[in-house]
C-alpha cells in the first residue's frame, strides 16, 4: 500500500514537469501586409544552441536572429528555458503555413500565416521618419470600442524617442499590449515599424476630432571624439489628425447597449441524451467583433422547468484583429434533466447592435434537443435492520429467562439462587453494551464497492471531485443531497453544500475544501435509526 501511495505522489509531482517541458512555437502577428516582417519564436527546454531553418527558406526571406535564455527553480528542480527569435518575411501575398521544425528530440507545430496584398501608403519616397495613424471606423457610436493603430516608420536609425497619443475631451483613450517591430517596403524603400494599439471608446455624440500621434526622437548624427561616441540630432513626426462623427445611442438599440461589428454564438458540444438527476454538459462560444471582455455580457442559459442549470466561470480571450479588438468567451453550462421523455430547450441569446448596418440583431442558437430517460427516483438507501428482541439471544440468557418446568428440587435447593441472579446481571449487562455499540456504529450502508480513495485521503489530496464520490460512497447512495439528509451534524451538511457550491461554480473552492477539513475531521456522523426505534432505555444514564 505504501509503495502503491509513493508511485502515486511520485507521478503527481513529475506532471508539472512534463506539461512545462513542451516546446511550442507563435508567431507574433497571423495576419501581416506584403512587405512586413513577421517574428517566429520557438520556446523549448531541449539542450540545443541553434535551430535548423532550411525548411523554411522555400518560402520565406530570413531575417535576424536572436537568442535568450533563462534558468528557474520549479519543484525544487532548475529549469532551463531558451527562445529563439527569427524575422520571417514572406514572399508574396496569400495565405502561407511555416513548417514544422525540429528542435532537439522535439518538433513544433506548423503554422498559418495570413499575408495580405499591399496597401497604398501616403509617404513620399524621399522621406526617411513618417508616423501614420488609422481608426476602424470614422462613424462610431457612443462607447462603441474603435481600434486605433499608430505605426512609425523610419528608414534611419533611431537611438531613443517617445510617442504620444492625447484623448481628447469626451474620449477615453487606453493603450493595449506591447509594441510590435517589422520590416515593410514602401516605393522601393525598406523601413523598419513600431506599431503600437489603442483602444478608444467615445463617451458623448457629434464631432470629435482626434489629434495626430506625435513622436520625438533622437538619431546619431556622425561619430566625434577618441572614444569614437556618437552626436545625436532631434528628429520628430507627427500623424494627420482624424476627424470622428460620433453617433448617438438609438431609441430602439437592446439593453445592455452592445454595439459591434459582427457577433457570432456557437455550440462546441451539445449532448443528445440524458438521464433524469444526472448532469450533462453543454459548452458554448461567443466571438463579438469589436467589443472588449469587460463590455460584454455575461453568457446565460434560459431558465426552464424541466432542467436547473449550473454554469461554470466563463473563460476569456481577447485579441487585436483587423485594427479593432476582438473577444472569444467560452462557457460550460451542466444541465440536470428533472424529467423524462423528449425536452426541448431554448438557446442562449444575446441582443445587439450591428453598428455597420444601424440595426438591432440577435444573436441565438438554435434549440437543443434531449432524449432524458427515466433516472433514480431517490437516494439508493438501505432500510435500517430493526432492534433485536431479548428473546431472539442466544441459549445461555434464553434458558435463564425462560419458564422452567415445574421441579420441585428447585425451589428446595436456595443454593442455585445467587448463580442464577449473577446470570441475569450478566444477560443485562451484556443487553446494554450490545445497543450501545449499535448507537456508535455508523448506519448500514447499500453494498457499493469502494473505488478511489477514502474520504480521510481524499481530503488530504484536497480533490473536490474525490470528496464528492468519497462521501457517496460512504452513505451508500448516488447524489451529495442524499448525503446531507444522512448526516447528523449540521456542520458536516453546511460543508457538504459548500461542496456543491464549488463544483457548480458557484462558491470558493478554498473555502470549501477548508470547512469540508475541519467538519469531517473525526469523520462522519450518521443519523441512525437505531436510537430512535430501540425500546429500552439506557440502563446506565450519562
Amino acid at each position: 500500500m505504501r509503495c502503491w501511495l509513493r508511485g502515486l505522489m511520485l507521478m503527481a509531482l513529475l506532471l508539472p514537469l512534463v506539461a512545462l517541458g513542451q516546446t511550442r512555437a507563435w508567431l507574433d502577428r497571423d495576419q501581416i501586409s506584403m512587405g512586413e516582417t513577421v517574428a517566429l519564436n520557438i520556446a523549448t527546454d531541449q539542450p540545443v544552441t541553434q535551430i535548423d531553418t532550411t525548411p523554411l527558406r522555400a518560402s520565406f526571406d530570413l531575417g535576424g536572429q536572436s537568442v535568450r535564455r533563462s534558468f528557474e527553480w520549479v519543484n525544487g528542480r532548475m529549469r532551463r528555458q531558451t527562445v529563439f527569435a527569427l524575422g520571417l518575411r514572406p514572399r508574396g501575398p496569400g495565405v502561407w503555413s511555416v513548417p514544422a521544425l525540429q528542435v532537439g528530440a522535439d518538433r513544433t507545430a506548423p503554422l498559418r500565416l495570413v499575408v495580405r496584398p499591399p496597401t497604398v501608403e501616403p509617404a513620399q519616397p524621399e522621406s526617411d521618419l513618417f508616423v501614420d495613424m488609422a481608426t476602424d471606423t470614422r462613424r462610431p457610436y457612443v462607447q462603441q470600442t474603435v481600434g486605433v493603430t499608430v505605426r512609425v516608420h523610419h528608414a534611419i536609425p533611431l537611438l531613443s524617442g517617445q510617442l504620444d497619443l492625447d484623448a481628447p475631451p469626451g474620449m477615453t483613450l487606453q493603450r493595449l499590449g506591447e509594441d510590435l517591430t517589422y520590416d515593410r517596403m514602401l516605393g522601393g524603400r525598406r523601413y523598419h515599424v513600431i506599431e503600437r494599439r489603442y483602444l478608444l471608446i467615445p463617451e458623448r455624440s457629434g464631432s470629435l476630432l482626434l489629434p495626430g500621434a506625435r513622436l520625438n526622437a533622437l538619431r546619431p548624427d556622425g561619430a566625434s571624439g577618441w572614444l569614437g561616441d556618437f552626436d545625436t540630432a532631434p528628429v520628430s513626426a507627427a500623424a494627420p489628425a482624424i476627424l470622428l462623427d460620433v453617433q448617438p445611442i438609438p431609441a430602439t438599440a437592446p439593453q445592455p447597449w452592445l454595439p459591434l461589428h459582427a457577433l457570432h454564438l456557437r455550440y462546441l458540444h451539445t449532448p443528445t441524451q440524458a438521464v433524469t438527476g444526472t448532469a450533462v454538459n453543454v459548452d458554448v462560444e461567443a466571438q463579438a467583433d469589436g467589443a472588449t471582455a469587460a463590455q460584454m455580457p455575461a453568457l446565460e442559459w434560459p431558465a426552464s422547468p424541466a432542467v436547473q442549470v449550473f454554469a461554470e466561470p466563463p473563460q476569456v480571450e481577447e485579441r487585436f484583429l483587423d485594427g479593432r479588438p476582438q473577444t472569444f468567451v467560452r462557457r460550460r453550462f451542466a444541465l440536470v434533466p428533472q424529467q423524462p421523455g423528449m425536452v426541448v430547450l431554448s438557446g442562449p441569446r444575446l441582443p445587439w447592435w450591428n453598428a455597420e448596418r444601424g440595426r438591432a440583431e440577435v444573436a441565438a442558437l438554435p434549440p437543443l434537443r434531449l432524449q432524458v430517460a427515466a433516472g433514480q427516483a431517490g437516494p439508493v438507501t438501505q432500510p435500517a435492520t430493526p432492534p433485536m428482541a431479548p428473546a431472539t439471544l442466544p441459549s445461555p440468557a434464553n434458558k435463564a429467562l425462560a419458564p422452567a418446568s415445574p421441579d420441585k428440587h428447585v425451589g428446595d435447593d436456595w443454593r442455585w439462587l445467587p448463580w442464577v441472579g449473577l446470570g441475569l446481571c450478566l444477560v443485562l449487562v451484556t443487553l446494554d453494551a450490545h445497543r450501545r455499540r449499535r448507537a456508535r456504529s455508523p448506519a448500514p450502508t447499500s453494498a457499493v464497492v469502494a473505488r478511489g480513495p477514502t474520504l480521510a485521503q481524499a481530503l488530504d489530496q484536497g480533490d473536490l471531485e474525490a470528496i464528492a464520490q468519497a462521501l457517496r460512497t460512504a452513505a451508500g447512495v448516488a447524489d451529495l443531497e442524499a448525503v446531507c439528509a444522512r448526516l447528523a451534524q449540521p456542520e458536516q451538511v453546511q460543508a457538504v453544500q459548500m461542496l456543491q457550491a464549488a463544483r457548480w461554480g458557484n462558491g470558493a473552492p478554498a473555502a470549501a475544501l477548508a470547512a469540508l477539513r475541519r467538519a469531517f475531521a473525526g469523520g462522519p456522523r450518521w443519523q441512525t435509526r437505531a436510537e430512535a426505534m430501540d425500546p429500552l432505555p439506557p440502563l446506565y444514564p450519562d
